[in-house]
């Protein structure tokens, strides 16, 4: 999230984007804070897998308050299928190896 208000904004508390978390691990990855990095994208990839199990979409953004929650607010309606959740959603995966095992 990129502000602490929650004023119903597309930016607002408590949505959290896909490219902010990404530029966020990516950082902390490069400072040597792996296990917080791995903890970021983890929660990421839990909110995205959990949303997805219950509604079969990838969404733009999450409400990461709690685990399964969809973003809201803003100018228009929460979109469905968006490009940059999965695109970071796939590498969060991939570079922690979170996909689930069966």
């Amino acid at each position: 999230m990129t502000t602490l208000t929650e004023s119903g904004e597309q930016w607002d508390a408590p949505n959290g984007w896909a490219p902010l978390h990404w530029f966020a691990v990516q950082g902390l990855e490069r400072y040597g804070h792996d296990e917080l990095a791995r903890d970021i994208a983890t929660r990421w990839v839990d909110h995205a897998r959990v949303v997805y199990q219950r509604t079969g979409r990838m969404i733009e953004k999450y409400d990461v308050t709690a685990t399964g929650r969809t973003g809201s607010g803003g100018e228009y309606r929460v979109q469905h299928g968006f490009g940059w959740t999965n695109g970071v959603t796939i590498a969060f995966q991939q570079q922690y190896d979170l996909f689930e095992r069966e």
